[in-house]
């Protein structure tokens, strides 16, 4: 059987904003994952349209296309396409499992939530003649799932080949999450055993992995063993965590010994009324400049996600925000347009409202207003989140922010990471059409490594401010890549 897996292209290509480094960062995992249940004589080629042009003369028995909201329009495209060549296609994703009857009309078999159970079953029904058309999970376990085919994987087109993801879900429910859509009727939050983890990252060559599980600290339990079998590895890596795990004692610890560099937290706000309008409690009552300066003090990068156009949010709250976060020496940010996507709780009370004003999924990116905000007009909302992005990385910026630092090396570290990964776009540019991206892996590696490291004892004193897969989703709360 001939099978071709695809992950189409994010509508965000045709547009002028487009940054092809974001997505040459991670290969196409979860459909990696998929392809290790296929029989072992399965003729095999996973494409991934952001860094590669498809071949569409082919004729495969079996195509497979991840489906995200903003890559909807062209993966249906590419699934009609195929259709009409005789292929037996297969949808799932985020956006299949929130829309099911659009989806249901460009395949002939639809995945609803994670396919850990209901893949393998779509194929031995495949083998046996009689595949069905919709597949919804129920069973949630990643335990005896097989290795994942990284030998499918075309790594010379990525930076960060390394991906890696040992959970599934969050254990937080926040309105505003695709999580909660992906994962409804059944658990939405488990873990592969810690032998399996361990085992997985023993396969990995060289030293950088990116874990884009939503919440790696998400089971203190399985973190902490995950972490002690990690010590001595040498490995380098990033993850994302919450405000509430950083201060939980000893955890951090060990995923510094471990090897932990740089994390994405999800801030989101600033104003504790949205925190509650958008039920993310775990955030309620931190301490998030006690939290940066505990990751700082153990020579962790951030990189904090903050999300603008909640009710509560003026036309004061950019300004706001990117001064914070200059201030408390974030070394990279991540911001978001608030977005309802279908299936999410606040997709429900918006739509309950009459404040849903588009339903072009390819405006669904967290960069356009496709609600009627509470304080803000659309136009203020898009201009204040663009000049959120542009002050945050003006070069005065990242000086006062390297600038919190105490040593030259992590000054130094501050200007390479985040002057680079923003200043530096005609050279991502060139890199990555010369098809060289991987070569610059060791200079990440460089940058994360230990001679960036903060020795808490000299550091800067900053401003006390109390503010407080499988078919899988993207990385990060929205959906949205955590390296902006």
């Amino acid at each position: 059987m001939k099978v071709k897996m695809i992950l189409p292209a994010l509508t965000e290509a045709k547009s002028p904003f487009f940054r092809p480094i974001k997505y040459s960062l991670f290969p196409p995992l979860g459909l990696a994952t998929l392809a290790a249940y296929l029989d072992p004589d399965a003729e095999v080629v996973i494409q991934d349209e952001h860094v590669e042009e498809l071949d569409l003369a082919d004729e495969p028995d079996l195509v497979v296309i991840q489906v995200y909201i903003t890559s909807a329009y062209r993966a249906y495209t590419l699934a009609d396409h195929y259709r009409g060549r005789g292929a037996h296609v297969a949808l799932g994703g985020l956006h299949v499992t929130s829309l099911p009857e659009e989806a249901a009309a460009h395949a002939d078999t639809i995945f609803i939530g994670p396919g850990e159970e209901t893949w393998p079953r779509f194929l031995a029904d495949l083998r046996a003649g009689r595949p069905g058309k919709v597949y919804r999970s129920a069973v949630r376990t990643l335990h005896g799932a097989p290795p994942i085919r990284r030998d499918l994987i075309k790594r010379h087109l990525y930076l960060v080949p390394n991906s890696i993801v040992v959970s599934r879900g969050c254990p937080h429910v926040c309105d505003f999450c695709y999580k909660e859509a992906f994962y409804q009727g059944g658990k939405s939050f488990y873990t592969q055993t810690v032998d399996a983890a361990l085992a997985e990252i023993e396969r990995l060559p060289g030293r950088h992995l990116y874990f884009l599980d939503d919440h790696l600290l998400g089971d203190a339990r399985f973190a902490a063993a995950l972490f002690d079998g990690m010590a001595g590895m040498g490995r380098l890596w990033q993850a994302a965590g919450t405000v509430q795990s950083v201060l939980k004692p000893k955890l951090l610890e060990k995923a510094v010994a471990a090897g932990l560099r740089s994390l994405f937290v999800g801030f989101e706000t600033l104003n504790p009324q949205s925190l509650a309008e958008q039920h993310k409690v775990q955030n309620l009552n931190r301490d998030y400049s006690a939290a940066i300066r505990r990751l700082h003090d153990l020579g962790v990068m951030v990189n904090g996600s903050f999300v603008f156009g909640m009710d509560h949010d003026d036309a004061g709250a950019f300004d706001r925000t990117v001064g914070w976060a200059v201030e408390q020496g974030i070394e990279t940010a991540t911001f978001h347009i608030l977005t309802p996507y279908p299936g999410t709780a606040l997709h429900t009370r918006m739509q309950a409202e009459g404040r849903i004003t588009s339903q072009d999924w390819d405006r669904y990116d967290t960069r356009h207003v496709v609600y009627r905000p509470a304080l803000l007009t659309p136009e203020e909302l898009e201009r204040g989140y663009w000049r959120a992005y542009r002050d945050f990385y003006r070069w005065g910026s990242i000086w006062q922010g390297a600038w919190t630092k105490s040593t030259a090396f992590g000054r130094l570290r501050h200007l390479a990471y985040a002057g680079g990964w923003k200043k530096l776009e005609p050279f991502w540019d060139w890199v990555i059409r010369a098809r060289r991206v991987n070569q610059l892996l060791p200079m990440l590696e460089t940058v994360l490594s230990e001679f960036g490291r903060l020795a808490s004892s000299t550091q800067r004193p900053r401003a006390q401010d109390g503010t407080s897969a499988l078919f899988s989703t993207k990385p990060g709360h929205l959906t949205t890549e955590r390296i902006q």
